[in-house]
């Protein structure tokens, strides 16, 4: 019997450190891969922030679904640029900034994965409107996309304002 253990111990612990080793390149990979969506995210902030419609267009996938608040969705990534080359302009000649709250939360599962956090939009230093996003990606050969990203504010949307009463017909 001890003989059959010393002659498939090595064999044992060979399986048991190339496991430890597999999990750690797994992890390293995984957090890799975290890092890399939280960078696509400040690639995103920063070119928002700078007017760059293109930098911004650049973080979609081509067959990207952008879901913004208030207004039908936005489908392929020229069509997200021509979205954000007005959003932007406009955000810009506003004196708009849009902040991300880091630290945000990030996962992954092979080539999906997703962020979601908070954020805030400042005009000239005050903050204008609080948040919450929700970003899904796909790592496609090596790099990773927004395929949908949606976000909306915390307060609630203005309620519209109520139709005026129908004029009445005149007296005869």
């Amino acid at each position: 019997m001890d003989r059959l253990i010393c002659r498939f111990w090595p064999a044992v612990a060979t399986v048991l450190c190339l496991s430890a080793l597999s999990t750690t390149v797994q992890a390293a990979s995984k957090n890799a891969d975290e890092d890399a969506i939280r960078a696509q995210t400040i690639a995103w902030e920063r070119a928002y922030n700078s007017a760059d419609a293109k930098g911004v267009a650049a973080q979609y996938a081509e067959d990207a679904l952008l879901l913004p608040p208030g207004s039908p969705g936005v489908r392929g990534r020229a069509a997200i640029l021509t979205f954000f080359t007005k959003d932007v302009a406009d955000s810009k000649s506003a004196g708009v900034t849009f902040v991300i709250n880091y630290p945000t939360e990030v996962g992954v599962s092979g080539n999906m994965g997703w962020e979601s956090g908070t954020y805030k939009v400042t005009m000239k230093g005050a903050v204008i409107e609080t948040g919450k996003f929700l970003s899904v990606s796909r790592k496609k050969d090596g790099k990773w996309l927004y395929i949908r990203d949606t976000w909306n504010a915390d307060a609630p949307a203005a309620t519209p304002a109520p139709a005026p009463a129908p004029a009445s017909p005149p007296k005869k």
